[in-house]
């Protein structure tokens, strides 16, 4: 009765080997062949609407979170923790407005690429001193901007920061309102701003 037991037991273990094998395989067969972790993308450039934070109307939206490519309206409770990049006019001229500018703790900085075109410009810059954290960066057409965001989550729990680039399309001083493209990669602290394919 034993015997009969044990053979049954080894049956079973076999059997279940089998299928932790034949699942395992399943998924490393539908990962990436040389990196299982890699995450692929593709391009999707998109295109945002900021309002200045000087203009007299309330609850406009003013900022922009890259990484869940959403508006952000600063006067809403909240909102603090929750973008890149905010605009407002300053000097006569608008400006993007780091988090920091406002005196919050973020990992978020801004860089200006002066006379690149958005087409140009696949990586962000590995050199941190091109960077602020806390002061203007004055807007203009002809330049792109990268910004690299606060830290988010990323797909394994981990926290993270995000680049993104973006070039004006139209620059209004005098209604207040900034209109861009822009691309921001999904890789975690991955300075490049096109798919690895490219």
């Amino acid at each position: 009765m034993a015997a009969l037991s044990r053979s049954h037991r080894t049956k079973s273990m076999a059997r279940a080997g089998r299928f932790a094998a034949l699942g395992l395989a399943l998924l490393l067969s539908s990962c990436d062949a040389n990196d299982p972790f890699q995450v692929t993308w593709t391009a999707a450039p998109d295109t945002a609407l900021l309002y200045s934070l000087a203009r007299p109307e309330l609850d406009l939206p003013s900022a922009y979170n890259f990484v869940t490519r959403t508006v952000v309206r600063i006067e809403r409770a909240g909102a603090a923790t929750q973008f890149d990049a905010a605009l407002d006019t300053r000097g006569g001229q608008l400006v993007l407005l780091p988090p920091g500018a406002f005196g919050i703790d973020s990992r978020a900085r801004l860089a200006t690429l002066p006379g690149m075109t958005f087409d140009e410009v696949e990586e962000a810059p590995a050199d941190t001193l091109l960077y602020t954290a806390t002061d203007p960066v004055p807007v203009g057409l002809g330049n792109v901007y990268i910004i690299r965001t606060k830290v988010s989550g990323s797909f394994f729990g981990t926290g993270c920061s995000y680049f993104a680039k973006l070039e004006p399309l139209s620059v209004d001083v005098t209604s207040g309102m900034l209109s861009f493209v822009y691309a921001a990669s999904p890789i975690c602290n991955d300075r490049r701003l096109v798919p690895p394919d490219n």
